[in-house]
């Protein structure tokens, strides 16, 4: 059994990034540890570190968000070291899951970044993933940092619409 709290947080992530199978961000494993009152947000983001830093997870990061993912090096260690894990733990984390398994995966499937150019326009760089694959991306030059802030936000709210408007004109 593990004694080390910090380690047992560390394949808690790991258990939690590969029962999912697709990102989580920062605010999502946050919100676990903290309802659940395992431990406090920066001991949770030593771990994440600790994590980030050995390879186990990859982390991806945007002007809104930091999103990660586990690596195989990661899932062969949860599945190495996963039974470490006490079941009270297991069952809080599958509870979690569970209970917030459509806003997760909604959160997680759409991405949204934005970045400046040499030329002073800005690029918005926006997905929708499945779990870890990439269903569709676009890339749309912007004049100016307000557009771009803006078309991030609208991306959550629009891009099914978007999908639908391309497909339906690149198919007639």
């Amino acid at each position: 059994m593990i004694t080390e709290p910090l380690t047992l947080y560390k394949l808690m992530i790991l258990y939690l990034l590969k029962t999912v199978n697709y990102p989580l961000t920062n605010n999502q494993l946050s919100g676990f540890f903290l309802d659940y009152e395992y431990t406090t947000y920066f001991t949770l983001q030593q771990a994440i570190s600790d994590l980030d830093d050995a390879g186990l997870i990859k982390t991806h990061q945007s002007k809104k968000s930091t999103r990660y993912e586990i690596t195989q090096e990661g899932s062969n260690t949860i599945e190495l070291f996963g039974n470490d894990i006490s079941s009270g733990a297991v069952e809080d984390m599958n509870r979690f899951l569970k209970e917030n398994k459509m806003k997760l995966r909604q959160e997680s499937s759409n991405y949204t970044d934005y970045y400046e150019t040499e030329t002073g326009d800005y690029i918005v760089h926006a997905e929708v993933r499945e779990e870890n694959s990439i269903l569709y991306a676009i890339d749309i030059n912007v004049p100016d940092k307000e557009s771009a802030e803006r078309m991030c936000i609208k991306w959550g709210e629009k891009n099914q619409e978007i999908y639908a408007f391309i497909v339906k004109n690149l198919l007639s």
